[in-house]
């Protein structure tokens, strides 16, 4: 008995990465050296922010998205913080404020001017001051303005109201050893961290409790990632005990073993997911890797599937995201990475071939929007909810409709005079009307008119029939070298 093999339908099967061309990269960057796992970029629909190297302190560019090619050395940063900067992430809520963790035990957030920096920004809108060691994570809340997370060296995860710079909670005693990254629930009510001691815990910040704790996720000591998904599950990236590196699916309900557990190869560089709700994939970048995995989650067994591989000769310092709203929906862009290079940025475009030019409604769902659904107080209050979606079919923009051009046969050739064509041409109307044919005019002077005004005048037609003459042969020449070039004998 042949079993076939059955090949699972999904509208992603298809997603292929594209990079831009050169002249749409940003050129000339000295990307930070710093050992340390963060992704390096942030990205929204105004800006890229990449963390550079910098003399004396910590540094980030901020760029608008348009300004592409060779960025000056002189182009100005956000260089406020005086020990180097370790992560960076934009707010959701507004395109300008960008929230900076770094090595000097500070959190700055700065307000970026509208059309980006025209002179180095140093004065952050506000500093907080809580960590006693260096700051390497920090992630802005999902749904309520103002509320930014810190994690840092010390182990500890603080909550912040950025609106009044205070601390609304300080986590200390979960973590007993590094925090490797924290990552936010859909609707901001809990967020999972990875730690050193090799357990994902998921935690409430509002009553100060971990709901649920799994030790050993991944038995490898290197380091590991956890990021929630839509439904409340959880993906993991992580180490096997013979450090070759995984993948895994987690249900908060039942932590004893996993959904789903794979294994990718067997390479050091640590693993960042990104996940879009919208679509269900999670795409996993290596940092020294030279591509981009994609899976679709779904909920029957294997629970993950995987899609494709986008590859690139360059390895890659780090990566950043695009969130829905700033990608183009026109060409059924579903995702967009930063990937930075030693010394350059440069987008890489997913889409999904689509033949149809209407707006993809399976594609585009709605999407989480800028606007905040609650206030930090609310929140603090006990309010939960998820996230403002908006439409994404305004982006749409349907294509440039193209003039009705009919190109048929003379069905009159017949019946009127053919003009002669060259030997083996055959007759066919022109695209390029022939000129009228001037007859010929028997001019006398008027009386009381000169001789010189009539010379003149037959002197211009002449003129306009040997145009004419030329013209027709023109034609006749054009003609048959078509006829030449349709029969192959050219």
């Amino acid at each position: 008995m042949s079993f076939r093999k059955v090949v699972r339908q999904s509208k992603f099967r298809h997603v292929f990465g594209q990079p831009v061309k050169n002249d749409q990269c940003y050129d000339d960057i000295r990307v930070s050296r710093i050992t340390w796992d963060s992704s390096f970029c942030a990205v929204n629909p105004k800006f890229v922010a990449v963390i550079v190297e910098a003399s004396g302190g910590g540094a980030f560019l901020v760029l608008p998205l348009l300004k592409t090619g060779r960025i000056d050395k002189s182009y100005p940063t956000v260089c406020g913080h005086t020990g180097p900067v370790l992560d960076i992430d934009w707010c959701p809520h507004n395109d300008q404020v960008i929230a900076s963790g770094s090595e000097d035990c500070t959190v700055m957030v700065w307000q970026i001017p509208e059309n980006g920096l025209t002179q180095p920004l140093t004065e952050p809108v506000v500093v907080l001051e809580g960590h006693s060691k260096r700051v390497g994570i920090v992630t802005w809340h999902p749904t309520a303005r103002n509320v930014l997370l810190s994690a840092g060296c010390d182990n500890v995860v603080i909550v912040w109201n950025v609106g009044t710079a205070e601390e609304l909670y300080r986590l200390d005693t979960m973590h007993p050893d590094l925090i490797y990254n924290v990552s936010w629930s859909c609707d901001g009510s809990l967020f999972c961290s990875a730690c050193k001691d090799k357990s994902v815990r998921v935690v409430d910040p509002r009553r100060g409790v971990v709901v649920v704790e799994k030790e050993r996720a991944h038995e490898g000591a290197r380091p590991m990632r956890a990021i929630f998904l839509a439904d409340g599950k959880i993906f993991t990236t992580g180490f096997s005990r013979m450090s070759e590196r995984q993948l895994a699916l987690w249900d908060p309900e039942s932590l004893e073993e996993p959904m789903a557990l794979q294994e990718l190869d067997s390479s050091n560089g640590a693993l960042l997911p990104f996940y879009d709700p919208d679509t269900n994939i999670v795409y996993v970048c290596g940092k020294g890797d030279s591509s981009i995995r994609y899976f679709e989650i779904t909920e029957e067994p294997p629970y993950i599937h995987f899609l494709n591989t986008f590859t690139s000769k360059e390895p890659q310092r780090g990566m950043g995201w695009m969130p829905k709203r700033g990608l183009d929906v026109n060409k059924c862009e579903i995702a967009r990475f930063y990937k930075l290079h030693e010394r350059k940025c440069e987008p890489i475009v997913m889409t999904v071939p689509r033949k149809s030019d209407l707006f993809q409604d399976d594609l585009y769902p709605d999407t989480a929007g800028p606007e905040a659904a609650m206030e930090a107080e609310e929140w603090v209050a006990g309010k939960t909810a998820g996230p403002v979606l908006i439409s994404l079919r305004e982006a749409y923009v349907p294509s440039k409709q193209r003039d009705l051009k009919v190109s048929k046969k003379n069905m009159l050739h017949e019946s009127r005079p053919a003009p002669t064509p060259s030997t083996g041409s055959a007759t066919r109307l022109s695209a390029t009307p022939a000129p009228a044919v001037v007859p010929s005019i028997s001019l006398s002077a008027a009386p009381g008119q000169g001789d010189g005004q009539l010379e003149e005048v037959l002197q211009e037609l002449q003129v306009l029939r040997m145009q004419v003459k030329e013209q027709g042969e023109r034609i006749c020449r054009l003609e048959e070298q078509l006829s030449r070039i349709e029969n192959g004998d050219v």
